[in-house]
């Protein structure tokens, strides 16, 4: 047995396990070229590998076209004469031995820049080992490595033409800048500030008291019996957990969700709209990215002009044009109106679609709302015209209102597209298609790393319906965790629990204090010439419109970069501040932009908007 062959007959389960021979270098054996081996294989044997004087004296012994005989290596590699298990070696294999060992030691003498003074057979120049390891390599060359499998050439075309611009060259080149930094390299600035993306407790924002007390209680219900935990919260994680497998969030769940906590979102929905929802219509996923693309790869099909269409707005979020690459879909942009407040016009909806007709079949039409990376929010009377135009046109509608609780306008309201399509009457609710997507990663909570999101579909044709749970199954089931947060979102305190003014007062200071930052961002921004700042109503960023001269431009085309990636470059490399060119968001030909969160605390906010104030100033006077 394969046991016997290295423990050896006699130590069979009684001893520790010989050392295999090419494992060890006292143990016997030279491996060559795969599983050839040169020297004794008997068990136990102590001889010793073959040494590189030994392959030499082989040579000499042997001739160019002989070979060694099993006595001759027996009297080089030190083992008995006894033992038969000993390979043959010709002298062609040990020149190569002998050409490899001379390599290594031309590397050793180059590396130390001249050559040592002894003298003797095996102590030579550099060149001479060089040589003689060239000519050895003749005798038996090596084998260049076979060609990849996975190359730029042969990978998918649709995942290499998929772009994120959040996470893009920029980011990229913003963490080089942080290791430089902590190198010691000097720059004109001591930290990057990554205000890029809405990364709420990254930028300083404290989690939300009661929603960590149950997510503690759930991963531990050990403290359960702890009374530093308030009741309402032990009773929520006590019934996520009674739902789990085996009382425990480690466990899977249904691929569908939690049913308690579908239970709640449902429950959740319609005290926001005042119109019932269906736990069976509602689907936890990972995050709302997860549930946007869940749906984007359904709808998706056909070929040529029959391929469907996915209309986004345009500035979008770039989850949606990466989507659609990923699928091979066609994108199909319209354009929010700027100078009207970045407003959603039907008329262009109309235009859109119309042209799409020439080349592809517009199937779905996306909205954000409030916007990203614009922070517009519809009004009743827009979402109305909307809907109708999906009724009209017979387009699948996804709402993406992941920063509903994020509206900071005194004249503005958001009001849910669920809610406003049941308002419009029967058969508008009856007939209208809509997945509406929401998430822990905004709102009060910016609880990003949990990923936990739901989508609600309604109007789903029922065999769909199969489908959509068949795609989900086979990425199992969002992460546990991630579903417990999404329920104390839904599921929060209510007045007259113990909880309930401190978990009020928590969330109305974030709210409050976005609010303030999201009009000093506007106020500050629109004092600067050449910066024209909407006004912020809803979400976490600004996107200011921004002059880039056309020498800037021309910079710019010679870096071979788009000119507002060339400023935000600028940008971080005189001042750490980290943004996202307004190209990786879409923008109209001839305008510039950029996207900048607000989440920094308020003394942050301030120090980075006056940065980028005197950058631009300088930047307009340097390409003036």
């Amino acid at each position: 047995s394969s046991q016997q062959r290295w423990y050896g007959p006699d130590n069979y389960k009684t001893q520790k396990p010989a050392r295999r021979p090419e494992a060890e270098s006292a143990a016997v054996g030279v491996r060559m070229q795969g599983a050839r081996r040169y020297g004794c294989q008997a068990p136990g044997c102590g001889g010793r590998p073959l040494s590189l004087g030994a392959a030499q004296t082989l040579i000499n012994l042997t001739g160019a076209g002989g070979s060694a005989t099993t006595g001759t290596l027996h009297s080089h590699i030190g083992c008995s004469p006894g033992h038969p298990a000993v390979q043959s070696l010709d002298a062609a294999e040990a020149r190569v031995i002998v050409g490899r060992f001379a390599m290594q030691r031309a590397a050793v003498l180059v590396r130390r820049g001249s050559c040592p003074r002894a003298s003797g057979p095996w102590v030579r120049s550099h060149s001479s080992a060089a040589a003689e390891a060239s000519a050895a390599l003749k005798v038996r060359p090596e084998r260049s490595p076979r060609d990849r499998i996975l190359t730029l050439e042969s990978m998918n075309p649709q995942v290499k033409a998929v772009e994120y611009a959040v996470r893009g060259p920029i980011v990229l080149k913003a963490g080089e800048i942080e290791m430089e930094l902590q190198r010691g390299i000097k720059k004109p600035f001591t930290e990057v500030i990554r205000a890029n993306i809405g990364d709420a407790h990254a930028m300083g924002q404290q989690p939300i008291t009661f929603l960590r007390q149950v997510m503690a209680l759930c991963t531990y219900p050990n403290l359960l019996s702890s009374p530093s935990f308030p009741e309402d919260a032990k009773k929520r994680a006590r019934r996520i957990l009674q739902a789990c497998g085996g009382n425990s969030l480690g466990s899977y769940s249904a691929s569908q969700g939690v049913n308690c906590i579908r239970e709640d979102v449902a429950a959740f929905i319609t005290r926001r709209d005042g119109v019932p929802a269906d736990p069976d219509n509602i689907y936890l996923t990972t995050g709302a990215s997860d549930g946007i693309s869940t749906i984007l790869k359904l709808l998706v099909s056909g070929g040529g002009k029959s391929r469907t269409g996915v209309m986004i707005p345009i500035p979008q979020y770039p989850l949606y044009s990466a989507v659609i690459s990923e699928l091979d879909a066609v994108q199909v942009n319209y354009y929010l109106d700027e100078e009207n407040c970045w407003a959603l016009n039907v008329d262009e909806l109309r235009r859109a679609v119309r042209q799409a007709k020439d080349h592809c079949d517009p199937k779905v039409l996306c909205i954000i709302n409030p916007g990203n990376p614009t922070g517009q929010v519809q009004s009743r009377k827009c979402i109305e015209d909307v809907i109708h135009f999906a009724w009209e046109e017979k387009l699948f509608l996804l709402a993406d209102e992941v920063y509903q609780d994020n509206v900071y306008s005194a004249d503005c309201r958001f009001h849910s597209f669920k809610k406003v399509l049941y308002q419009m009457g029967h058969e508008y609710s009856s007939n209208v298609e809509l997945a509406s997507f929401y998430s822990t990663s905004k709102g009060y909570m910016g609880e990003c790393g949990y990923r936990g999101g739901y989508m609600e579909v309604i109007n789903l044709h029922p065999e769909i319906k199969g489908q959509l749970v068949k795609l989900l199954s086979v990425r199992l089931c969002p992460p546990v965790s991630g579903q417990a947060a999404m329920d104390i979102v839904v599921n929060p305190p209510v007045p007259g629990e113990e909880s309930f003014e401190q978990f009020i007062r928590e969330k109305e200071f974030v709210l409050g204090n976005l609010a303030k930052k999201a009009k000093l961002t506007e106020d500050l921004f629109n004092q600067v010439p050449g910066i024209q700042c909407n006004p912020l109503q809803g979400a976490m960023y600004a996107f200011p419109r921004i002059l880039i001269p056309a020498k800037a431009v021309e910079a710019a085309q010679a870096h071979k970069m788009a000119p507002d990636m060339f400023y935000c470059m600028k940008l971080l490399e005189e001042t750490g501040i980290c943004v996202v060119p307004g190209s990786g968001f879409g923008q109209r030909e001839g305008t510039y932009h950029f996207r900048m969160t607000i989440l920094p605390p308020v003394e942050k906010l301030k120090t980075v908007l006056h940065k980028v104030k005197d950058f631009h100033l300088k930047f307009l006077e340097k390409f003036a």
